[in-house]
């Protein structure tokens, strides 16, 4: 099996207007300010939400970013273990990811509080009941997030919310590198990996067809990023 991207799955979509721009940020910025333990976001996560520090307006487009693209795996997920569809083996890695996906959920919904967006709703268009198809979107979007919470990493302006990013991420790599090993594909073929770009992400979430509408926010508009 060839590499996966997003586009290999459906051509034909617009997810874009879930997601806000990114922008971008050096490797050297990433590696100094991703050296932070998990342990400050099971900290921030126990901390009641009128005691946390107060959200930046780019760290929470950033966060809401990221809240929409895990309500889109977690629903993902979901739905290919609600239908039953594919083959026992591949739900079974499903139902492990999928419960993860639905806790990072839930984390980023914590970190938000009043500032969280509602889910879009969504349309699997039969992926969800085809192994082959459901295995090849699930790697592509479990490297998608991964690179994207890199990206984001060297941008956020709360240490908190660093600690968030750099917790999820490693969840994430670990998932990417998990399916691709299942389904035959090498786990890492390089020794390092570049944060992903604006360019890239935008293009990415632009080829998929999966988001039918998105909630509106009443009485505020979502902030864009900032450099």
């Amino acid at each position: 099996m060839s590499d996966l991207t997003l586009e290999t799955v459906d051509r034909s979509g617009a997810i874009a207007e879930t997601f806000d721009e990114l922008t971008a940020g050096t490797r050297a910025d990433f590696f100094r300010k991703a050296v932070i333990g998990g342990t400050a976001l099971t900290a921030a996560l126990e901390t009641p939400a009128l005691a946390q520090p107060r959200n930046t307006a780019k760290d929470i487009a950033i966060l809401r970013f990221d809240l929409n693209l895990e309500y889109l795996q977690a629903a993902m997920y979901g739905e290919a273990e609600r239908l039953g569809q594919i083959g026992p083996r591949t739900l079974d890695w499903s139902r492990v990811v999928g419960a993860n996906e639905r806790g990072h959920v839930r984390a980023i919904r914590g970190l938000l509080g009043r500032d969280a967006v509602k889910s879009p709703s969504f349309n699997f268009r039969g992926v969800t009941e085809d192994d082959r198809l459901f295995t090849e979107t699930a790697v592509a979007f479990e490297d998608l997030t991964a690179a994207l919470l890199k990206t984001q990493a060297i941008q956020v302006d709360s240490r908190h919310v660093l600690a968030a990013l750099a917790s999820l991420h490693s969840v994430e790599a670990r998932h990417a590198a998990w399916i691709r090993h299942i389904a035959g594909i090498v786990p890492s073929a390089d020794a390092f990996d570049e944060p992903t770009s604006k360019a890239k992400v935008v293009r990415l979430v632009d080829s998929t067809n999966f988001v039918t509408s998105v909630p509106r926010t009443k009485g505020r508009r979502r902030p864009g990023y900032t450099g």
